[in-house]
């Protein structure tokens, strides 16, 4: 039988405030790039975005996925 190899990787998942500019996508990318910036040393692997919708509109969210290059053996 083979060496079961398994994997981890970090995620976090992001929105804007809730009300008035919730749904300003431009905004979001931005925090989340800054957000991504403070990681460090990070490679991203995927970008997901949501959307749920609320009584101010729609509010987008990003789930970031990544990993530390740092902790890779």
């Amino acid at each position: 039988m083979s060496e079961r190899i398994t994997y981890t990787i970090h995620h976090f998942s992001q929105a804007n405030p809730e009300g008035p500019g919730q749904g300003d996508v431009p905004a979001l990318l931005r925090r989340v790039a800054d957000t991504i910036e403070g990681l460090g040393d990070a490679e991203v692997y995927d970008l997901i975005m949501h959307s749920e919708i609320t009584p101010d509109g729609d509010r987008p969210s990003l789930t970031v996925y990544f990993d530390y290059r740092s902790e890779r053996p």
